[in-house]
């Protein structure tokens, strides 16, 4: 029986049972929750967001997961359904008034209590540390307890006033199958959202092409009169057909008589533009200037 070097096994090291199943400790679970972060696993703190699942993050781990999504991180399965920052809603959470601080504890010589959270239900008061469950409105991002909705009903936010239903509300950090259900819901809404924005883009192309088959008519019209020298749009009538239409747009040959001067106009009324010639006055010569023995000179007139 004996083994090399005396030592004799035991029973339990001979016969192999069944495994035991390991069982999480649950006071370290709502903790990995409820006080860290979803995706860089730190310490939770402000701004905080949350996703359209429940669950809760630090707003700079989900700015630089959107920035640079092929570096590796520990929990990437859990941000897949985050495409942007509108995916996620900055939580307005209340303090708890309680809560002092990683600070008072750093030697480790006092107790600490695991279930004092740094935020509370701003109604009824109770700490957001997991074993009550909570919920944020996704139109302002307050977050209230479930019993604070159950047993002061309104239709109205308790901290800001804003209006929202019962549907709108978004379970933090739910079970299983509360996940599921919000996950549905998600994926229903990008759904719809998917499908107006389709049609919205086919009826701005339908608009745009019945614009383009139906004003060529409008500009053809407005166009026709200053081009042919006639008065407003409304008195000569609209071309019948396309070809007639780019014919009257064709710009002519000569200068387009109009309301605006022509530059021909402009010519004989610039005194500074007579100026430049020596056919002007005042490029003239007078007798004292000219020379006598000069037989021939080009500015003499």
């Amino acid at each position: 029986m004996g083994c090399d070097g005396g030592t004799i096994p035991k029973r339990h090291e001979l016969v192999k049972g069944p495994k035991k199943v390991e069982k999480v400790d649950k006071n370290a679970e709502l903790a990995a929750k409820w006080k860290y972060c979803a995706l860089s696993q730190e310490k939770l703190k402000r701004p905080i967001v949350a996703c359209e699942l429940g669950r809760l993050y630090n707003k700079d781990a989900i700015i630089e997961y959107l920035l640079d999504k092929s570096a590796e991180r520990p929990n990437v399965e859990v941000v897949t359904h985050i495409r942007s920052i509108k995916d996620v809603k900055e939580l307005n959470l209340t303090d708890n008034p309680a809560w002092e601080g990683e600070r008072r504890n750093i030697k480790g010589d006092c107790y600490e209590d695991m279930h004092c959270a740094m935020f509370i239900c701003p109604v009824v008061g109770l700490e957001m540390n997991g074993k009550h469950k909570f919920l944020y409105l996704p139109t302002c991002g307050c977050v209230f307890s479930e019993r604070a909705l159950r047993e002061v009903k309104t239709e109205i936010c308790h901290k800001c006033g804003d209006p929202f239903q019962e549907d709108d509300l978004v379970m933090l950090n739910g079970s299983k199958e509360e996940v599921e259900k919000l996950q549905k819901a998600m994926e229903e809404r990008r759904l719809k959202a998917k499908t107006a924005k389709k049609s919205k883009k086919s009826k701005d192309t339908k608009v745009s092409k019945s614009l383009d088959s139906t004003g060529s008519f409008d500009t053809s019209e407005t166009k026709s009169s200053p081009l042919n020298g006639e008065g407003s749009s409304d008195s000569a009538p609209g071309p019948s057909t396309s070809g007639e239409c780019s014919k009257m747009l064709k710009a002519p040959a000569g200068p387009i008589a109009g309301s605006k001067r022509s530059i021909q106009h402009m010519k004989e009324k610039s005194e500074t533009y007579k100026s430049l010639f020596t056919s002007h006055s005042s490029a003239k010569r007078t007798k004292d200037q000219m020379s006598n023995w000069v037989t021939h000179t080009p500015y003499h007139f």
